[in-house]
C-alpha cells in the first residue's frame, strides 16, 4: 500500500521534511516514489508548501495520508 509521508532531513536540531509517496513498509528516510513538497517547523511560522494537484493525483491512485501529515495539511490548508 502507498502512503504519503514526512521523510527526515537537515542535521540534529534543525530539521526538515520532505513530503513523499512511498511504500508503506518502507523506512522513514528510505526510498520513495515522489516528491510531493516540504515542510519546514524552524521557519515561524511554519512553512507547508505541497503541489496540490500531485497530491489528488496520488490520493486518486489509492495513495492514504498518514495522521500526521493529515493533521498537517488540515492544520496549514
Amino acid at each position: 500500500m502507498l502512503k504519503i509521508k514526512l521523510t527526515r532531513l537537515g542535521k540534529s536540531g534543525v530539521s526538515h521534511f520532505r513530503i513523499v509517496v512511498a511504500e508503506q513498509r518502507s523506512k522513514r528516510d528510505g526510498k520513495f516514489i515522489a516528491q510531493l513538497g516540504y515542510y519546514s517547523p524552524q521557519t515561524e511560522p511554519a512553512t507547508v508548501k505541497i503541489n496540490t494537484k500531485l497530491l489528488q493525483t496520488w490520493l486518486d491512485k489509492g495513495a492514504q495520508l498518514t495522521p500526521t501529515l493529515k493533521l498537517l495539511l488540515k492544520k496549514h490548508a
